[in-house]
């Protein structure tokens, strides 16, 4: 299956990316709860494969009155051969049950699920496969960084995501753990008809 886009050779220093994903890819969808949806958009602004890493701002809606838009800025691990389905950063609060729990609410889950329990299992070939398993953490509320709590809200959890590379769909499912449980996550890849964001130096 190629509709990757990870084929052609790097240029020095250039960062492997996707169709999908790449700096200035932009995703949209709602987050539901059991009460709830609310509207959420994504852009990615950065991307290294190589590295299992990305970066970009989600901004979501109507979750509080006093802050009806929020935009946080958020860094992503995608699993490989640097990143295990156990979450690993104890300040995240969850463990091995809770990883699982988390992990079966995605599609495709079955797939690997029964290897994704053994100790030290990693996903071969990772970047050549249909879907990328990854985890989202929230750092910093945008444009203000020194806030680190909102009343109503929170964006101290993580979101665990599968991303289908042939589609651009991102499905994700949400924890805290004061938070209401299982959240969920729909994203569609919005068409930008193959332009890339543009930088200028000076």
């Amino acid at each position: 299956m190629n509709c990757f886009g990870t084929d052609k050779p790097l240029k020095r220093r250039e960062k492997l990316t996707t169709s999908f994903l790449r700096p200035g890819s932009k995703f949209v969808g709602t987050q539901k709860s059991d009460r709830q949806k609310y509207e959420v958009s994504v852009e990615i602004k950065d991307v290294d494969l190589e590295q299992s890493f990305l970066c970009g701002y989600l901004r979501i809606q109507g979750l509080t009155d006093e802050h009806p838009t929020l935009i946080t800025f958020f860094e992503g691990e995608i699993v490989g051969p640097k990143y295990q389905f156990k979450t690993s950063h104890s300040g995240w609060n969850s463990d091995d049950k809770n990883d699982m729990a988390h992990w079966g609410l995605l599609p495709k889950w079955k797939q690997v699920a029964k290897a994704a329990r053994l100790p030290n299992f990693t996903v071969s070939n990772h970047l050549q496969r249909e879907q990328l398993w990854m985890r989202w953490k929230e750092y910093f509320l945008v444009p203000d960084h020194r806030v680190k709590t909102i009343s109503g809200a929170s964006f101290e959890g993580f979101y665990y995501i599968c991303f289908n590379q042939c589609s651009g769909a991102v499905d994700g499912v949400y924890f805290h753990r004061n938070s209401e449980k299982y959240q969920t996550l729909r994203l569609e890849h919005v068409d930008d008809h193959g332009c890339e964001a543009a930088v200028e130096f000076r």
